[in-house]
């Protein structure tokens, strides 16, 4: 039995709210798709260890999804992500700004913000949960529409992703 709702019971609710309804993610690149649903899946993870437990079906259920993504991140052009984020900080700020808040802090090394067992952590010096508006406005900036737009091989990411690719197979 799941306890209480509390404050990031709602957040959970706002970002399952969130839809594909206009879009066609199987159209999207699909590393960057690929990174888009992980960041939803560290979202998750991280409202329901906070709305409900650590040990609950679902927290359980999305460490398993997890845990699998983890190396799926380390095959093919998956690999090349991390890699990619790096460039576009150093090669092109304004893209990089575009992308989601949690791709620049978790992927830029010289920020402390990472996942840790699943969880997102942005200092991890402080023992003090995330506050609930952070969820609602990590939410919002994965589904704003520009960014969805961009997750397309001809969006702008999509494309410089395909750049960075063609570079990095040219070395």
């Amino acid at each position: 039995m799941l306890p209480q709702r509390n404050e990031y019971s709602n957040e959970i609710d706002y970002l399952y709210h969130k839809s594909f309804i206009l879009e066609n993610p199987s159209e999207m690149d699909p590393v960057l798709y690929f990174y888009f649903i992980d960041t939803i899946a560290h979202l998750d993870y991280t409202l329901s260890a906070l709305a409900y437990n650590i040990d609950s079906v679902r927290c359980t259920m999305t460490a398993e999804y997890l845990r699998h993504r983890v190396d799926l991140a380390k095959e093919g052009d998956n690999a090349l992500f991390p890699d990619f984020m790096i460039w576009l900080r150093d090669t092109n700020q304004e893209m990089f700004e575009s992308t989601p808040i949690l791709w620049q802090l978790v992927y830029d090394p010289d920020d402390p913000a990472r996942y840790a067992g699943f969880r997102i952590v942005l200092d991890p010096a402080s023992r003090l949960p995330l506050p609930p508006t952070f969820f609602r406005d990590m939410a919002d900036d994965l589904f704003a529409m520009p960014l969805l737009r961009s997750l397309y091989p001809a969006g702008a990411l999509g494309k410089l992703f395909a750049a960075f690719k063609e570079k990095r197979c040219t070395r």
